[in-house]
Order: structure tokens, then sequence, then C-alpha cells
């Protein structure tokens, strides 16, 4: 991942943090999440001069990546008979 795809990536994440707080994942539906986090997804867009519909797919890429890279180095961490 790249260090301004990490940026992205952190901070959406630092937005939903915020704007996804009171939303029980498990109970709402990922649509709805979807749309509490369309306003930095449009920020970024508009920054960069690209497509909301791109910002979100890299969004969705970067956390599948992200997800991808922290169970490998708890996979490790398991494997050295360190604790996460």
């Amino acid at each position: 991942m790249t260090d301004e795809n990490r940026k992205i990536l952190d901070r959406i994440n630092a937005y939903a943090e915020e704007a996804l707080k009171d939303i029980d994942p498990q109970k709402t539906p990922v649509s709805q999440q979807l749309d509490a986090l369309k306003p930095v997804l449009q920020e970024i867009a508009d920054e960069q001069g690209r497509a909301l519909e791109d910002i979100f797919i890299l969004y969705m890429d970067l956390a599948s990546e992200a997800g991808v890279e922290a169970e490998a180095r708890l996979q490790d961490e398991l494997e050295q008979g360190g604790t996460p």
C-alpha cells in the first residue's frame, strides 16, 4: 500500500469512527453505513478530481488490503509465540 493510499484509508477510517459510532454494524444495512461515509468519500473524490464511485472502490480495496495485512501480522506474531 502506498503512503498516499494509507493516508486516504486513515482519513476515511477516522471519519468512520465518528460517523458510525452510534451504528450497530450487525443491525444496520451496509448501504446505510456507506451512506454515512459518503461525505468524506465525496470530499476525497473532489480533491482528486475523481468520481465518487472510484474512491468507493479504492476504499473497499484498501480496507481489504489492510485486513489481509493485519491478519498476516497476527499470524506472524502467533507463529513467533508472541501476543497480538
